[in-house]
């Protein structure tokens, strides 16, 4: 494993962190395998990984809870762990009282870093409002944890404001080939390192957009173009992740990993990862990736699930992903996407039969009331409203796809 600066808090990070909110699922439960979890989280620890990443949402709360019970018999002292304050849910200054104990039962330890999760303007305005600076300030000098940072999904001048406002020990921004000049991007990620601030990167792969599997690549040919050309051969894991690697203002790359073998693999990656090591033609390779991948993206959304549950039962996540679809493919590949779409529920009494009857709760975009409850939980700032309005209009109201998305 390769170790990096934490910043300037005067101690080394494995270059690779597991980031706990896409752990593996069980497919006739639907709850998350504990058994494959701790396996992974000890796999990448016994293999030089020192960071491990989690939250109070994550999982519905279970990650804490799996990431505490990975993390005993001696591994909790191999680690620095993170968990976040969940700043939506947080409503007056004892709030974080509240659920920092809980995170601390959940973990069974108290975490290393505790970081504000999802800043934005709002929410800085709330830290303001309600003194949690000076709260979580309290909560360090009573020995809860050793660092304050946060996480950020806004614009560059917010997250510029955000930096500017106390003197942070670290932040974990969005960064990836494609998203370099989203949100913070490449100038966040520079802005912050001149505070010696350390920088956790989050959305390395863009919630997996960014690996294809090997029998898909047919499907997207400007993409499947670029690797079959390229004269270095590496995974698209791999592309994404050493591009971040190479990057000296890069403290540590989180990886939400969903199994074992992504971890195998993610790690081998990290082994051959070095600052500015990558050549001018590996480079090269990069930029056209990031190129072909322009043409795929209409919505950026990463399947995080922050937007969920709605209380209208409409599947945000899988709209948004047929949206995507269907801005690609175009009119003429809208009867392939469709199929996807059909079998959603248009009522709610459909839908509460769908659930009565052991089935997920996977509304259509025609359940959308436009209450606005997913606007302030996407940390992509997404205009979510709109799309599901665009999804009728496509898929119930059968109008052109060039008609609605131009």
């Amino acid at each position: 494993m390769k170790y990096r600066k934490m910043g300037s808090l005067g101690w080394d990070v494995s270059a690779l962190g597991f980031g706990a909110m896409r752990l593996p699922i069980n497919q006739e439960t639907k709850e998350v395998n504990e058994k494959e979890v701790i396996e992974m989280i000890r796999y990448a620890i016994d293999n030089g990984v020192n960071y491990v990443d989690t939250a109070y949402s994550y999982h519905d709360g279970k990650s804490e809870v799996i990431v505490g019970k990975a993390l005993k018999e001696g591994y909790r002292e191999k680690v620095t762990l993170t968990t976040k304050l969940p700043m939506w849910s947080v409503k007056e200054t004892s709030d974080v009282d509240k659920f920092l104990s809980e995170q601390i039962e959940r973990l069974q330890s108290t975490p290393d870093i505790y970081l504000f999760h999802g800043l934005n303007k709002g929410r800085l305005e709330k830290i303001k409002e309600l003194g949690l600076i000076e709260k979580m300030e309290e909560a360090r000098a009573n020995g809860l944890f050793k660092y304050i940072g946060f996480s950020f999904h806004d614009s560059i001048d917010v997250f510029k404001e955000i930096i500017d406002f106390y003197e942070w020990d670290c932040c974990q921004i969005q960064l990836n080939y494609t998203d370099v000049n989203y949100q913070a991007g490449l100038e966040g990620l520079e802005y912050a390192n001149k505070k010696g601030i350390a920088v956790i990167i989050m959305e390395p792969l863009r919630g997996g957009k960014l690996t294809i599997p090997e029998k898909k690549l047919i499907d997207v040919p400007e993409i499947k173009n670029v690797l079959d050309n390229a004269e270095i051969k590496r995974s698209m894991a791999d592309w994404a992740l050493q591009y971040l690697w190479n990057m000296p203002e890069v403290s540590v790359v989180l990886s939400g990993m969903s199994n074992l073998q992504q971890v195998k693999e993610n790690v081998q990656s990290a082994e051959k990862s070095g600052i500015n090591s990558l050549t001018d033609s590996e480079l090269k390779i990069i930029k056209n990736l990031q190129q072909a991948f322009e043409k795929y993206h209409l919505i950026p959304c990463t399947s995080c699930g922050y937007c969920m549950p709605c209380p209208n039962g409409v599947s945000i996540k899988n709209v948004l992903y047929i949206m995507n679809e269907v801005g690609y493919w175009g009119e003429q590949g809208k009867p392939r996407v469709a199929y996807f779409y059909t079998g959603m529920a248009k009522t709610q009494e459909d839908l509460e039969r769908k659930i009565s009857e052991g089935e997920e709760a996977n509304g259509s975009a025609l359940l959308c009331i436009e209450c606005g409850e997913c606007l302030d939980k996407c940390p992509q700032q997404i205009d979510i409203p709109k799309y599901m309005k665009q999804a009728v209009a496509i898929f119930e109201e059968d109008k052109k796809v060039s008609e609605v998305l131009g």
